[in-house]
């Protein structure tokens, strides 16, 4: 039998020598093909298949986004082939997946690394065993430990959203000055740009979620799987100007060394150059206090200054050449006279109507009532923030007119009106299914965040409902009416106002009962959006939820008891998105808590969402948990507040 053994053996090796060499000549063809398609791609990425099974060979290769010239980027792959080729003993190279995190990934395999399905899994590998590549700095984190290890996380975060939305490299680099002792921390974040944002937002979520508590303390690391990775060290490592920046404007490593030398030189040309620009700030502001009235600078000198509360008194600079200052008669025109047929719906600060330009854009004109209670303070904000605000989750404002008394506000037009027009209808819900409602949802949490902590001033929105989110014409939510909105400068945190305002049903205890607000008070108010998307049922009004008078309680409810299905509208519910459903309702709950400290950051809330890896805190008893049928444990801003689609102004003691 022993010999018999050895014959068979014998007779097998030519077979799988053969089969060796197949294999080992397709990466041969790839080596001499793979580099030069690579290069020549604009966006530095190709895939390649070679061979016939069972000896294909499936490959993958991408620059890094900051590595510009083809030739370099050419030459650096074909330089790792050839270390293959090189490799001991010969042959090696043939029948291991390559990979390499510096200037560029190469990738092969005989498995298929280029299924759409493998960039994320519970491990990260193509075969769903091996974890994902990681390589983390020897050293850690010195000084005030907490605060640098939590500004990474932060440059992380920032720097893996931006490279999910950026087309079509989906790259992107950071830089984070902790203003310690600390050096400066440089981030790089990059998704083969086949993914779509969601896709690669996940699968550098899923990463950011494998870093333990160990390894968020390095001085330095890299992560990745076949289809993204990210990077950090505390000194330069890619080349151009970073894209993410937190802390004070970080040099380039060749401005850093160049900067002492050239110090005495700026001070002698800016000096003069401030007092001739001072010169012609005086003379032309007293040029443009001439103007007529209706344009912007009528909008700030129109009122006192003392009518404007703190940072209210900021004033619109102008900068958008887009934005235009309309005359009454071109808005009478467009409209056909503030025409009934032409009226879309009525706010809490006056109608909004539909019209069309002589040039046949599509236009809505929000036309704000002398008795809305939206005063000029109301008006100057909306202009002066919605004109600096660009995002693809927030209207667009297209201009605005000031004329007598008329205060206008001209936006872009959204044809599917606004949220609670679908999801309080019944049938009209129908019409959106389980995705679009997720995606809905994403799209009012990336919105948030760009207002929270994107936009050059934090805004706080403070009046967040189903109807101040519109949709244009592929379902897309836009958050609009900014004219209870507060600015603060990015290192403040929040407020205390005497004057509450907002909409019953939306308002985090903390604002409706002592004035206190905060981007947590948006978060309250998206979380109780996310029951009312999910259950087509308002939080507040004249329906009763079991024991109570509100989702909020209700929703509580049913979760402690393992029954969260109920709450979820029929026509959106099916078995196979229980485990989203769940989790949405898992972070909206997280979202109402009552004290706001428990409450998730909007980025928090867009990892939880987006990373189904990631693990999410179990929540405690929601705030007005208590307001119960025939029960009297209510706010006390309730009983000053106005039914559900009105807007509220309460004024209540310190």
């Amino acid at each position: 039998m022993a010999i018999i053994l050895l014959l068979l053996l014998s007779c097998l090796t030519p077979f799988q020598e053969a089969a060796a060499d197949a294999f080992c000549d397709n990466v041969k063809v790839l080596a001499a093909t793979l580099p030069n398609k690579t290069s020549s791609s604009p966006v530095h990425f190709a895939t390649a298949t070679v061979g016939q099974a069972p000896d294909i060979v499936y490959a993958l290769a991408l620059c890094r986004g900051d590595i510009l010239n083809d030739t370099a980027c050419s030459q650096s792959i074909a330089n790792r082939f050839d270390l293959v080729r090189n490799a001991t003993p010969p042959g090696l190279g043939c029948y291991k997946v390559v990979s390499y995190y510096g200037d560029f990934i190469l990738l092969y395999s005989f498995n298929d690394i280029l299924a759409p399905s493998i960039y994320t899994n519970s491990t990260g590998d193509e075969n769903g065993g091996d974890p994902p590549f990681e390589r983390w700095n020897v050293k850690n984190v010195t000084g005030d430990v907490p605060l640098v290890a939590g500004l990474i996380r932060e440059l992380l975060v920032e720097t893996v959203e931006k490279a999910a939305s950026a087309t079509p490299r989906r790259f992107a680099t950071g830089v984070m000055d902790s203003g310690t002792t600390f050096p400066m921390v440089y981030s790089l974040a990059q998704c083969t740009p086949d993914l779509s944002t969601g896709d690669c937002l996940a699968c550098l979520n899923h990463l950011l979620g494998l870093i333990n508590s160990t390894t968020s303390l390095r001085m330095g690391g890299q992560m990745g799987v076949i289809r993204c990775y990210f990077r950090y060290e505390a000194s330069p490592f890619y080349q151009g100007q970073p894209m993410v920046s937190l802390g004070p404007p970080a040099p380039t490593p060749t401005e850093h060394k160049r900067r002492m030398s050239k110090l005495w030189i700026i001070a002698i040309v800016l000096v003069p150059l401030a007092a001739a620009a001072f010169l012609f700030f005086i003379l032309y502001s007293r040029h443009l206090t001439k103007q007529k009235k209706g344009t912007l600078l009528t909008l700030q000198g129109s009122r006192r200054s003392q009518d404007l509360e703190g940072d209210e008194q900021l004033v619109w600079q102008g900068g958008n050449s887009e934005f235009m200052v309309f005359d009454f008669e071109q808005l009478l025109e467009a409209t056909n006279n503030f025409s009934e047929e032409n009226k879309l719906g009525q706010g809490g600060f006056g109608p909004v109507y539909k019209g069309k330009l002589t040039d046949g854009l599509e236009i809505a004109v929000k036309r704000l009532a002398s008795h809305s209670g939206q005063g000029f303070t109301e008006f100057k904000n909306e202009v002066q923030l919605i004109a600096k605000l660009q995002h693809s989750n927030l209207v667009r404002l297209l201009g605005c007119c000031y004329q007598d008394e008329e205060k206008i506000l001209v936006y872009e037009y959204l044809p599917n009106k606004s949220l609670d027009f679908f999801i309080f209808d019944e049938k009209r819900r129908e019409l959106l299914e389980w995705s679009k409602l997720v995606a809905i949802i994403e799209g009012i949490a990336h919105g948030l965040l760009y207002l929270h902590k994107h936009s050059r001033l934090r805004v706080i929105h403070r009046d967040l409902k189903p109807s101040n989110i519109l949709l244009d014409s592929e379902m897309n939510p836009k958050i609009s009416d900014f004219g209870l909105a507060k600015i603060f400068s990015s290192n403040t945190e929040g407020n205390t106002t005497t004057r509450v305002v907002g909409t019953y049903g939306y308002m985090a205890p903390e604002y409706a009962s002592q004035g206190v607000f905060s981007i947590k008070s948006d978060v309250f108010s998206f979380g109780v959006i996310i029951f009312e998307i999910l259950s087509g049922k308002r939080n507040s009004g004249n329906q009763q939820y079991g024991d109570f008078i509100n989702l909020l309680g209700y929703a509580w409810q049913l979760w402690d008891e393992g029954r969260w299905i109920d709450l979820v509208s029929s026509s959106s519910f099916s078995k196979s998105h229980s485990t989203k459903m769940m989790r949405c309702i898992n972070i909206a709950l997280l979202c109402v808590q009552e004290n706001a400290a428990d409450r998730p950051t909007m980025a928090d809330v867009i990892a939880m969402l987006s990373n189904e890896a990631m693990i999410i805190d179990e929540p405690k008893q929601p705030a007005y948990f208590n307001v119960r049928v025939g029960n009297e444990e209510t706010s006390t801003a309730t009983e000053s507040c106005s039914i559900n689609d009105m807007t509220i102004s309460a004024t209540l003691p310190r």
